[in-house]
């Protein structure tokens, strides 16, 4: 469709695939998401052209590819991407809601937005790559309208909503912490693309490696579902090694803070936490204990924020076995379980986070040192994982 109508606009052909879909399937399912990370699609197909179209425009290629404009269409994909959606959960409740009793949503990718200073300016700037993020995709939905600071930076660059397309978007609503520096001297330049229009500095507290976690929106009716994944930066703002194999860092506060923003900020939405867990090299040991602190320490603060208030209504782990990775492919594993790939019959080993897993799911109550996971005769083929 993108070949045929150009920066997602296909709005109809949308909602008719929508529609086969919600016709064939929605007897059993019950959860929609829309579109996948709109923003996140939007910049890597758009603007840095890392993914999918891989549209962009120089300076700002990550790629060879001279097709596109990363000044403009980041913009008006998103743009036709917000249109697009509100057509289908329009078609939904209109056609299919009262039999199925379904929800259908559309995810959005967030951070944990945090000033590296507190200085005013790096303040501000927290909270201007905020509504770049977040409100870029939040602000429609709740209020019909793009952030203010967005609007009066990139210009007659980002689309505008007429007023019956105001009134059909709105309504219809996966970190280590980002360090936020202000870097506004980027906006005295006149060729800018979305990142530039942020005009922000982002790190984080482990070199040459950034964290997020991601926030999707799932939406229907007054019903606002969200749930949030822990993933790495594909949109490499400093240069680092996209695959690299390094482990995140557990500060389970900024999943507390980011969920306490989402309290405070947009109506306390019903939530699920998913796609949360830690990278390990694929060929790391099987005594993954790195994993289960993470674990350990991720589903402790859902708890604390469960407990403060927020309306978290469920968790899950990624991932239950190793596989391909969107962005590393197998060199990155995230498994609670091992796949040999060497083996045809690809046979799957726990690890030593499976077991944690499993005895917490039951209830049990230990130490991370008290746990062993014991070596298996038909383990000989993978042996040296249990170093």
């Amino acid at each position: 469709m993108e070949k045929l109508f150009g920066v997602f606009e296909c709005r109809r052909d949308f909602t008719n695939y929508a529609d086969v879909c919600f016709r064939e399937f929605g007897d059993r399912v019950s959860y929609w998401i829309t579109i996948n990370e709109p923003n996140v699609f939007s910049l890597g197909g758009y603007d840095q052209g890392n993914g999918p179209p891989h549209h962009c425009s120089p300076p700002f290629c990550n790629n060879k590819s001279k097709r596109g404009n990363s000044t403009t269409e980041p913009y008006l994909a998103l743009h036709h991407i917000l249109l697009a959606h509100s057509s289908a959960v329009r078609l939904y409740r209109t056609k299919y809601k009262e039999k199925q009793n379904g929800f259908v949503g559309i995810s959005v990718y967030s951070f944990g937005f945090f000033p590296n200073t507190t200085t005013e300016k790096d303040i501000l700037a927290a909270q201007r790559a905020r509504d770049f993020f977040v409100g870029w995709v939040m602000e429609p939905l709740l209020h019909g309208d793009y952030p203010t600071s967005m609007k009066k930076i990139a210009g007659t660059r980002i689309p505008t909503f007429t007023d019956r397309e105001s009134k059909l978007v709105k309504g219809l609503i996966h970190y280590t912490n980002l360090n936020i520096t202000d870097n506004s001297l980027v906006l005295e330049s006149n060729l800018r693309d979305f990142s530039a229009d942020m005009a922000v500095l982002m790190q984080t507290g482990v070199e040459r490696l950034e964290l997020f976690y991601k926030l999707e929106i799932l939406t229907a009716s007054l019903m606002f579902f969200s749930s949030l994944c822990a993933i790495y930066n594909w949109l490499n703002f400093d240069g680092s090694d996209l695959f690299a194999n390094a482990e995140y860092p557990i500060e389970p506060w900024g999943l507390i803070e980011e969920l306490n923003h989402f309290k405070l900020n947009y109506g306390n939405p019903p939530m699920f936490i998913y796609e949360n867990g830690q990278r390990t090299a694929s060929n790391a040991s099987l005594q993954d204990v790195s994993r289960v602190k993470y674990l350990q320490g991720y589903i402790g603060a859902t708890l604390h924020s469960l407990r403060n208030g927020s309306n978290l209504k469920g968790y899950i782990a990624w991932s239950f076995i190793d596989l391909f990775e969107l962005l590393d492919g197998y060199e990155s594993s995230f498994g609670l379980y091992y796949v040999d790939r060497n083996d045809p019959e690809l046979k799957r080993y726990p690890k030593l986070s499976a077991k944690w897993y499993s005895w917490f799911l039951k209830g049990r109550s230990f130490a991370v040192e008290a746990i062993e996971l014991e070596k298996d005769p038909s383990h000989i083929s993978i042996d040296h994982f249990f170093d």
